[in-house]
């Protein structure tokens, strides 16, 4: 009977043990959640835990700051409040895989509705949560609001998007060329429909390869360049031969590409076909040429008759010519400009055809009415050169090479900026020419006579840059007028 008493105290001790250690364990457990969850109030990442019927049972300030709640509004409800209606079906899938199997599954993601009903974007991992007996009773779920990220990388796509559709649909030839190996390494359909080549064949290629001799020249300087630092234009004209050798002109609009060492990486190029263009400057080039030579003709023509009916004038209209286009060229003005003033000056007097010849060569002093038809020589000149189709402005150089800067000349008074700088520098020539040369009248007053008179009246008569220039030719440079 003892003995029976014994084995049953002693089995009443056992359970009484096995019990206490149990509910050591579950206080343990508890208190070892207690803490984690306190740690996990606090951290950054979201974290929530739901039971199997997926009611909030715990949640953290980082999900309630997302779902725009406080904790009280949401412990205890349905998480699927929150979910937006799209994705319901996959986590719905993603719950049920994790509680088949018991193990953890990352990288989920879906669309949460928050409290102003605006959309959040959450990624995170979901694992199963189990009593000590080993059942399951919920679901662990760390987050991270990834929204902002998404929205950047939709943006960057879209963004991708548009550049690719703009670099595909544009009109003009794109592409991008690697520095280092000088193959491209970009190319939209424009470039090769221009080159006649497929986007393999061009990948296989550098811009050297399809250039003309006298561009590959050019690229080689410019590379040159580049690779010593010195800054180079960023549009620039090549002349490209396509599959078949057929020359394409292209106008390139570059911009470099630098790394965060600042090293050159690659190059984006903008091109576009000026072959069109250019064809029609050559064009014009020889059309404009052919005007010059026809108009060389015609000046030379009047300049002949000048001279068959008075080697006087002839002889002047040249000397004046000459002196204007030193002039004009020590003032730094455009060949073109120089050109025209050349011609003007040996035909300036062509007006003087209209004249009668006896009062050209007159040796007495004229008369008021005589000098009244000399005065005229400006106005005729320009109605026989106005009609005349030039590049420069002959007809107002001869119509206007007698005015002052005062206003006090002829034959409509003009002065100061109304008188064309062709027409400034005619007149600065012509009295320098005139006043130290013989007349049929009177002999020359010499250079120095002149040079005082243009000397004491620039800035009234004269255009001052002009005068001042016509001074440093003679005086400086040791210009000297052509013999009679």
């Amino acid at each position: 009977m003892k003995k029976k008493l014994d084995e049953v105290n002693k089995d009443k001790t056992g359970f009484q043990n096995t019990t206490a250690r149990r509910k050591l364990a579950e206080a343990s457990q508890l208190e070892i959640e207690e803490n984690f969850r306190e740690l996990l109030e606090n951290v950054q990442e979201g974290y929530f835990e739901i039971d199997l019927a997926g009611n909030f049972t715990f949640i953290n300030d980082s999900v309630c700051r997302v779902l725009g709640c406080s904790r009280k509004e949401v412990m205890g409800i349905n998480s699927g409040k929150f979910k937006d209606q799209d994705d319901v079906e996959e986590i719905f899938q993603a719950y049920n895989k994790v509680y088949k199997t018991g193990k953890p599954l990352k990288g989920v993601k879906w669309h949460v509705v928050v409290k102003d009903n605006s959309k959040r974007y959450l990624e995170g991992s979901i694992s199963l949560r189990k009593d000590l007996s080993g059942k399951p009773i919920g679901f662990r779920v760390i987050v991270n609001d990834v929204t902002e990220r998404k929205q950047a990388e939709e943006k960057l796509r879209e963004s991708e998007a548009s550049y690719r559709q703009l670099f595909d649909n544009s009109p003009a030839v794109i592409y991008r060329v690697d520095f280092k190996s000088g193959k491209f390494l970009k190319a939209n359909d424009v470039f090769c429909e221009y080159l006649g080549c497929s986007q393999e064949e061009i990948y296989s290629r550098s811009p050297y390869d399809i250039l003309t001799e006298a561009s590959k020249k050019l690229f080689l300087e410019r590379v040159e360049k580049i690779s010593q630092g010195i800054k180079v234009p960023e549009i620039v004209e090549y002349e490209v031969l396509d599959k078949k050798r057929k020359q394409w002109c292209l106008r390139l609009h570059n911009k470099n590409i630098y790394d965060t060492e600042g090293n050159l990486v690659a190059s984006d190029v903008v091109a576009h076909d000026i072959t069109e263009r250019k064809r029609m400057e050559e064009k014009l080039r020889e059309t404009l040429e052919s005007l010059r030579k026809s108009i060389k003709t015609t000046i030379q023509v009047l300049a002949t008759a000048s001279e068959a009916r008075d080697p006087y004038t002839a002889g002047h209209q040249n000397r004046v010519a000459d002196l204007a286009r030193a002039i004009a060229t020590e003032m730094g003005l455009s060949q073109d400009t120089i050109e025209g003033i050349r011609m003007a000056g040996s035909i300036h007097d062509v007006g003087k055809l209209s004249i009668p010849a006896e009062i050209l060569s007159k040796f007495t002093k004229l008369t008021n009415i005589e000098f009244s038809l000399i005065k005229k020589h400006s106005r005729s000149g320009y109605e026989m050169l106005k009609d005349v189709e030039s590049p420069w402005p002959l007809a107002q150089i001869v119509y206007q090479h007698h005015e002052r800067m005062d206003g006090s000349g002829y034959p409509r008074n003009l002065k100061g900026d109304e008188i064309i700088i062709e027409a400034r520098i005619m007149a600065v020539a012509d009295v320098v020419e005139a006043m130290s040369s013989n007349r049929p009248y009177r002999p020359g007053f010499g250079i120095e006579v002149a040079l005082e008179e243009i000397e004491k009246n620039k800035g009234i008569f004269y255009d001052d840059t002009v005068a001042n220039t016509c001074l440093k030719l003679f005086r400086e440079k040791g210009f000297k007028i052509l013999e009679a």
